[in-house]
């Protein structure tokens, strides 16, 4: 059975890239632009990783990150921030998240990157 990515990403083109790399690499990938309520997204989507942007409307990646990792019922869940902005997105801390990707990816490292958070 193939692992569920939540992908959170408001530049469609970015996210459609996303979702294409990621089902051709054999995981299902439901992709949003948005969240208001991370817990309920995790709930609907049931992921097995969330990878979201940092800069969004509405909650950023970096809040995200911080209230799925101090939750006991969700903590366990791999986070993956991506930002064509590093330093804005690292300055304020780490957030919690599990790895940090550059925009614009390298498509292998970040399957590769996936593949080693999902397996821990």
């Amino acid at each position: 059975m193939s692992k569920q990515i939540l992908i959170i990403e408001d530049d469609d083109d970015i996210l459609q890239v996303l979702e294409t790399v990621l089902t051709y690499n054999e995981f299902t990938v439901v992709g949003i632009d948005g969240t208001d309520d991370i817990f309920e997204s995790i709930e609907k989507y049931k992921p097995d990783l969330i990878l979201t942007d940092y800069l969004l409307s509405g909650l950023n990646g970096g809040r995200i990150c911080q209230l799925i990792k101090s939750n006991k019922e969700t903590c366990h869940l791999p986070v993956m921030l991506i930002s064509a902005y590093p330093e804005l997105a690292t300055s304020f801390g780490n957030f919690g998240f599990d790895a940090f990707i550059n925009k614009p990816f390298n498509i292998g490292e970040l399957v590769d990157k996936i593949d080693e958070l999902l397996e821990k």
